[in-house]
């Protein structure tokens, strides 16, 4: 499985540490880590064990951490860990809203034509989307955009999403995606913008970029 985030990587390190049992971490749509959940074994010293976790993750990874993200569970048994930790894990996917899965451009039917597919998942259930785009590298960025915009309304009943504007812009020394939609429902219409830094690619930060905007937009108006 791809790990964009190398959230794997930094679960795999902190369970190296000594009293980890299980570690957890959750991200945001645009890779920022959000939260870190640690189970530990009795007797630790919780404020220690967040001190050595941050120190980890900065030597390691480079990344730094504020010790508010982190949260410490201890128990002295761990023969229920697992289900414990399958409940908890459950009950955190369950509301962390849409989550990217995957993006892959594909050759088109006609020449000079490329195929963006987009797939998300929301609440445990997962959903593609396919748009077609003309092969040049802004054809690419708003096939993505209008890919995601598809994914998304599958998770809505009287509610859709429009493209108004698909930009890259540089700003501050990096290039960023900024799109611009409208999220349509019955009389009603609003403005829903958002960026994201281009990292892989382009497409990539276009797919991010909407998730931005429309992440809690969606959730909202998706059927209970």
């Amino acid at each position: 499985m791809p790990d964009p985030w190398g959230v794997r990587r930094a679960e795999n390190l902190l369970t190296t540490l000594e009293g980890v049992l299980s570690a957890r971490v959750v991200t945001t749509p645009l890779g920022e880590v959000s939260e870190i959940h640690i189970l530990a074994q009795a007797g630790l010293q919780p404020k220690q064990l967040v001190r050595n976790i941050e120190s980890a993750l900065l030597a390691h990874l480079g990344l730094k951490v504020d010790h508010r993200k982190i949260s410490v569970a201890q128990t002295a048994e761990v023969k229920p860990l697992e289900t414990l930790e399958r409940t908890a894990v459950r009950e955190r996917a369950m509301q962390r809203g849409i989550l990217f899965e995957n993006l892959a451009v594909l050759a088109g039917v006609r020449p000079q034509r490329v195929a963006v597919a987009v797939t998300v998942s929301l609440g445990g259930r997962q959903e593609t989307a396919q748009e077609e785009a003309p092969d040049t590298p802004r054809g690419r960025v708003e096939g993505s955009a209008r890919a995601t915009v598809s994914v998304l309304e599958r998770f809505m009943e009287k509610h859709s999403l429009v493209v108004e504007s698909v930009q890259v812009v540089d700003a501050a020394d990096r290039s960023v995606v900024f799109v611009a939609l409208q999220g349509l429902g019955g009389r009603d219409a609003v403005m829903l913008t958002g960026t994201a830094e281009i990292r892989q690619s382009p497409e990539r930060a276009a797919v991010f970029a909407v998730l931005d905007a429309t992440n809690r937009w969606v959730d909202a108006r998706r059927p209970a």
